[in-house]
């Protein structure tokens, strides 16, 4: 995030290169970066003949040379973007030889998503010295309610620990589509409040009290009563609560708290860091170590191992989504 502040900055500060190849698995900064030059680096007078936008599917990487070595008309310079690039991942090392002398006037930006190119080539070679080669890494999961956080700061808006957890384990870690429920979030939540819980089931249809973050709570609390009401919930709406994702979040969860368990330092700070969670859901962890000794957690692991394989089909077949997640979780809280 602060890359693309960076990058940003430069570009509003006319420090422009002549090619911007922006790669990797996730595509929303890609995207972002992609805008704002196509939004900002040519007047709206300008755009009409020097501002064009091709797509990998429909082109050849000879194709981008021919117009990236157009000259500019009435204009300093010219903007050509290629979008999916992707699509000419096959041939996509022939951009070298332009890219080893570009066309001064001509800002060329590649959105290569989902892919990166290999930094021994001769093509990334020539991209570095001349121009910017951005990746965009995907972030883990127990890195997005940070940076959700971090998006709404400058907006005005914070929102608390569960909101954001609750917003990671139904969305995922695709950042467009958490950015664009932020983006409605804004419309209606007013400047300078705390997004919360109540806020995030009242205008995104995510239950407060029946989803995958509350259910690893009532296991880790062996709040049976509380485990089973969820079950249920996810039995009677099985399309918003697959069995897949629930079985991989509580994987996880007893993952770390094995790795919990392996810890010399247990204060909150250094559970924090080593388990990649937020300070705020230590406690929970405190509470489910007690709940679940190191040879109960080995044993939850390989439970859930079994009924990964079953939520897919196998030695399952015909059995309830809900009559599979309500053995699953006898096994694991008896």
């Amino acid at each position: 995030m602060d890359e693309v502040k960076k990058l940003v900055t430069d570009i509003k500060n006319g420090n422009l290169k002549p090619i911007y190849f922006l790669m990797g698995e996730e595509p929303y900064y890609i995207d972002k970066i992609s805008e704002y030059i196509e939004a900002n680096v040519l007047d709206e007078s300008e755009k009409g003949f020097n501002q064009m936008v091709l797509y990998g599917r429909d082109i050849s990487v000879d194709d981008i040379v021919a117009n990236a070595k157009r000259f500019p008309m009435m204009s300093e310079r010219q903007v050509v973007i290629v979008k999916e690039a992707q699509d000419l991942s096959r041939h996509i090392e022939k951009l070298a030889d332009y890219a080893k002398n570009p066309q001064p006037s001509t800002v060329l930006v590649v959105n290569y998503k989902y892919k990166k190119i290999h930094k021994n080539k001769a093509l990334y070679k020539a991209l570095k010295k001349v121009g910017v080669v951005f990746e965009s890494k995907k972030l883990y999961e127990n890195q997005v309610a940070d940076w959700i956080r971090r998006v709404l700061a400058p907006k005005e808006y914070s929102i608390t620990p569960k909101a954001a957890q609750m917003l990671v384990e139904f969305l995922g870690t695709d950042l467009s589509k958490i950015n664009n429920e932020l983006e409605k979030l804004k419309l209606i939540v007013p400047k300078r409040s705390q997004i919360t819980p109540e806020i995030i089931e009242t205008n995104i249809g995510i239950s407060k009290d029946y989803n995958n973050f509350e259910l690893r709570k009532a296991v880790g609390d062996k709040n049976v009563i509380k485990a089973n009401q969820i079950i249920t919930y996810f039995a009677e709406n099985p399309k918003d609560n697959p069995m897949v994702v629930t079985v991989a979040l509580l994987y996880n969860f007893f993952s770390q708290l094995l790795q919990y368990h392996g810890l010399h330092d247990k204060s909150p700070r250094s559970v924090a860091q080593k388990l990649k969670i937020n300070p705020y859901f230590v406690k929970d962890y405190v509470v489910a170590a007690h709940n679940y000794p190191m040879r109960n957690v080995s044993e939850a692991i390989a439970t859930l191992r079994i009924f990964d394989l079953k939520s897919k089909g196998v030695n399952s077949s015909g059995i309830p989504q809900g009559d599979l997640l309500k053995e699953l979780l006898y096994r694991i809280m008896h």
